[in-house]
């Protein structure tokens, strides 16, 4: 079908979204869409301004707005180039509904779950390449550029279970207004989310509890006025624990007790691999294979008969073993399976479940909504004791639509939502969920000695609220109104919020909040991180779990191991920098144009290096007169500073040349030679008041020369410097043959001849 146009009045001001739910059976590309926030305050007025974008189902038609795919996305492991063809409907989809001038401002987003969790780290890599590339050849969606997330960053990528459970709980606060102005006195809703592998939870702690809890997730939203609103999440996940997965593990279980105790293994008889399992129901057998983690004798790994007793207590006792609540717990409090979580106060939260919770509680027993743990126990107690060929019987006829004189004696709403294999496994299930909410999550049961006599859910809300329990602490929900709960929808919330202008211009954008983006630019406190790779951050991970509260990053503000390097790094400088600080102080001074104590210094290097030589031979210094000019600049700069760390003197040296300095003069060479005499027509700016002589006196042959204290400029560039002048054969100077200097006239300034 064309697209739609520009002149459809539902399409003004719109703006879409795209989402591919890759799943482990199969791939759903959905179509969301919302109105332009500027549009709707237009047309709404202020009214609009606390509350979030309105995303909608993105076609005009409910059928349209989503397509589906088979099988799995992770099934192209192998064989990734066949993967184009695979996505090419749902692009063409896609592209047939969202009018083509949106195309490019449309974001898309491929995001796989479970089934390719479970892959190598090379099948993944090829499969999100193959997908990248041909998503980005292919269309003109809105997809984001190469990054360290993916080949099409965030765009196509791997979600964990974390972010399916925060999605979700996005979810089900915006269908619920939890996120509305109504809602500043209460709470947030909590989400839980049960599958075949993993079960979820997700919700927002105490402010008193939030300053004690790591790890949280923080949720930023705008309104459509442009005002923010945040929210610190919890969540967590607990791979195994969802109804599949427990089940393989509660058979392995049941066949190991049963082999366990057995008087013999060697018996023939088929009744000897027949293990009773009282999650079954009653007469119900079923060969089912055990799956052990640890390894076990041949025989416990042979595939026994799983026969049905049908008893719900009996299977409420079985199960409670695996949630393994005795696990070590590292980071107390924790629910089961060693795994922290805040505690949770019933009084206050209230929890939405999906999935599973839904599944299981409305399909079969027609529960779903509002939770009654009497009503929905003797519903479970009735199916699981009921006789499976019973069960069956009324499968059929709800199947077929008439049983005896043509009345219809089985749930009608087993016709098109519950299958054979459901029936099989809803004991167990029902099981499971009772156990995972009441002993898991230690929510309370409703203690009610008289019971609900009605098994409809609507009754049960009005009976409850009649005993003044409402609102209930839990509630299994599959969509509000004609919107499904699903995660895909939370991921959409957050981008279309994302567009909404912000108040204030400089706002910084609204990240993802599973996305590790630094705030120090945005934030005046946020904690402080290390800015060098040295692993401080896993450290002080491993190390909170032995401090105090009080001691934590999150109750500090800053890591505790990140503070005690840097300190031990500063001490560390310091010490270096307080031993070296006569060869710091020269340096600086160095750098010092023309100041009188860099020609102390100068004078100084100067003289030592006249005393001493290197094994290979005498030391000429560079700031002689004699000394040639160096060939580069940086030479010139350099030569300095690798003469002074070359020679090592003792300290008290350095004092001696300084008292000497100004008051000695130099004494008569015994052995004159012959010096080079500087060509420069002036000579200007003496060292010393009580030197100055007349500027008419030239140095004699073989003597030395009276202006050595002077400095020699040619062409405003100080040339170099000497304390005495050299021959080439000897620059040895004894300090002890120093005499005082005796005051000269101006007209009798050279030293007497000899």
């Amino acid at each position: 079908m064309p697209p739609p146009t520009a002149s459809d009045a539902w399409l003004n001001s719109r703006h879409f979204g795209i989402v591919v739910d890759a799943g482990s059976s199969g791939s759903r590309l959905q179509i969301y869409s919302w109105k332009d926030a500027r549009a709707v305050r237009s047309a709404l007025g202020p009214e609009a301004s606390h509350t979030l974008p309105r995303v909608d189902k993105g076609t005009r038609k409910d059928q349209d707005w989503v397509i589906k795919v088979e099988p799995g996305l992770s099934s192209f492991a192998e064989n990734p180039d066949d993967i184009p063809p695979y996505l090419a409907p749902l692009l063409k989809h896609a592209q047939a509904h969202i009018p083509p001038s949106l195309h490019s401002e449309t974001p898309l987003f491929l995001l796989a779950t479970a089934g390719m969790r479970l892959l190598s780290s090379e099948h993944q890599a090829a499969i999100l390449q193959s997908t990248c590339q041909f998503l980005k050849s292919h269309s003109v969606f809105r997809i984001d550029d190469p990054s360290p997330i993916g080949p099409c960053g965030s765009s196509v990528r791997i979600i964990s279970g974390e972010e399916e459970g925060l999605f979700g709980w996005i979810s089900v606060n915006y269908l619920l207004d939890g996120f509305g102005s109504s809602s500043s006195n209460r709470s947030t809703y909590g989400f839980l989310d049960m599958g075949g592998a993993s079960t979820q939870i997700a919700f927002e702690p105490s402010l008193e509890r939030q300053e004690k809890t790591q790890n949280l997730m923080d949720v930023r939203l705008r309104f459509m006025g442009g005002n923010e609103i945040s929210h610190k999440i919890f969540v967590t996940t607990w791979l195994g624990y969802g109804t599949n997965q427990a089940r393989e593990r509660y058979v392995g279980q049941a066949i190991k007790q049963h082999e366990h105790s057995r008087p013999s293994i060697e018996d023939p008889s088929p009744s000897a691999d027949v293990v009773e399992d009282p999650c079954l129901p009653s007469g119900l057998a079923l060969a089912e294979s055990p799956v052990f983690a640890e390894p076990s004798s041949s025989h416990e790994r042979k595939t026994h008969t799983m026969l049905g007793t049908g008893s719900l207590e009996r299977c409420l006792q079985k199960t409670l073993p695996l949630l393994n609540r005795t696990a070590p717990c590292p980071d107390p409090p924790c629910l089961f399976n060693g795994v922290s979580v805040p505690p949770i106060d019933f009084s206050v939260s209230r929890f939405i479940g999906i999935s599973e919770y839904w599944y299981s509680s409305e399909h079969v027993f027609g529960l779903g909504g509002p939770y009654d743990f009497v009503q929905y126990e003797r519903a479970a107690q009735e199916f699981c004791g009921r006789p499976w060929q019973e069960t069956l019987r009324m499968h059929e006829d709800a199947k077929n639509g008439a049983g005896e004189g043509g009345k219809v004696v089985g749930p009608d709403k087993w016709v098109d939502r519950v299958e054979v294999s459901r029936l099989q496994m809803q004991c167990f299930k029902a099981a499971w969920i009772i156990n995972v909410l009441h002993e898991g999550f230690r929510m309370p049961r409703i203690v009610d000695p008289g019971g609900n006599v009605t098994t409809k859910a609507d009754e049960v809300k009005i009976h409850a609220e009649k005993k003044g329990l409402w609102q209930p602490w839990f509630q299994s929900m599959e969509s509000v109104g004609d919107m499904d709960i699903s995660w895909t929808l939370g991921k959409m919330v957050l981008e279309a919020s994302k567009e909404v202008p912000p108040m204030v211009k400089d706002t910084r954008p609204l990240p993802d909040p599973h996305a590790a983006v630094s705030e120090a630019d945005y934030s005046p406190t946020q904690v402080i991180r290390p800015l060098f790779p040295f692993g401080l951050d896993a450290i002080d991970d491993q190390i909170s779990s032995h401090l105090p509260p009080s001691l934590t990053r999150h109750s500090l503000g800053f890591p505790l191991a990140g503070v005690l390097s840097y300190l031990f790094m500063v001490l560390l400088a310091s010490f270096f920098a307080y031993r070296l600080r006569r060869y710091i102080r020269i340096c600086l001074r160095r750098l010092t144009p023309f100041s009188s104590k860099r020609d102390r210094d100068l004078a100084e290097l100067s003289m030592e290096q006249g005393g001493n030589s290197h094994d290979d031979g005498p030391i000429s210094s560079p700031y002689s007169p004699r000394a040639p000019s160096p060939s580069s600049r940086w030479q010139r700069f350099l030569r300095p500073f690798a003469s002074m760390w070359r020679r090592h003197r003792p300290r008290q040296h350095v004092g001696q040349i300084y008292r000497l300095l100004p008051r000695q003069a130099p004494p008569p060479l015994s052995r004159p030679s012959p010096i080079r005499q500087s060509t420069t027509s002036s000579l200007t700016q003496p060292l010393d008041a009580s030197t100055t002589t007349s500027a008419s006196s030239s140095p004699t042959l073989g003597g030395y020369d009276d202006h050595a204290f002077f400095k020699n400029f040619d062409g405003g560039e100080a040339s170099s410097v000497s304390l005495y002048s050299r021959s080439r054969n000897s620059s040895t100077i004894n300090l002890s043959v120093l005499i005082p200097r005796q005051s000269v006239s101006r007209t009798n300034s050279a030293y007497p001849s000899h």
